[in-house]
């Protein structure tokens, strides 16, 4: 187990993440990606699920980037456990695999979302970033053939120029507020523009959205 020491924080203290996967080099790419931006912070990294909720405890962790596929790891019941003993931790899942059934049965037992470990960059940070907020939204983000079509849905209707410059910055991991500065309108504007993409597009968050409206060719993938 790897924690990180004391270091400088900013003025709003960045969100507490901790990365549980068996494979060493993949880890370390995620912590140093994680660590390059100043709201996000690794605050330790483990190849493991076992003494996980003692190491939440002690770290204060807010987000738990979860390997689906690690040995004696029974993911499901691992989820379960964290988030009956923990309801104010986000568990987001990273794999390499993207059985429906899989999701469904993750998502019912609390976790905050299902990614594929093939997503951008910015998917990843987006759906971190999503999660300690609260959003209500669910982060599913895997290939188009891993989920079924009715999962997804069909698109419908197109995005107005302005639904789309807003898309196509959220795809770009900005936040609300940096959305509303970059483009001089309003944060409620801002939130206002994203439930019509979701209503539109049929979608459940973000980065849904935003493959979405890649697939439909709306906008082209950051």
């Amino acid at each position: 187990m790897q924690t990180t020491g004391h270091d400088t924080r900013p003025a709003t203290e960045p969100i507490r993440i901790i990365a549980v996967d068996d494979h060493s080099l993949l880890r370390s790419a995620l912590c140093e990606l994680i660590n390059t931006e100043p709201d996000l912070h690794v605050v330790a990294d483990v190849d493991t699920s076992k003494g996980l909720g003692d190491l939440i405890e002690r770290t204060r962790a807010q987000v738990i980037l979860l390997d689906v596929e690690m040995p004696d790891h029974d993911a499901p019941a691992v989820v379960s456990e964290l988030t009956e003993r923990f309801p104010e931790l986000h568990v987001l899942m990273l794999t390499m695999y993207h059985e429906p059934q899989l999701v469904q049965d993750l998502i019912a037992r609390g976790a905050r979302g299902y990614l594929h470990k093939s997503v951008p960059r910015e998917s990843l940070l987006l759906a971190i970033r999503n999660a300690a907020a609260q959003a209500l939204n669910i982060t599913i983000a895997v290939p188009r053939s891993g989920i079924s079509e009715s999962v997804f849905g069909e698109t419908k209707q197109t995005l107005s120029p302005r639904e789309r410059e807003v898309l196509v910055h959220a795809a770009a991991a900005l936040s609300n507020r940096q959305i509303s500065s970059k483009l001089r309108i309003t944060e409620g504007t801002v939130k206002r523009h994203l439930r019509n993409i979701f209503e539109k597009l049929g979608a459940v968050s973000r980065i849904d959205a935003v493959n979405k409206a890649v697939d439909a060719q709306l906008i082209r993938r950051p």
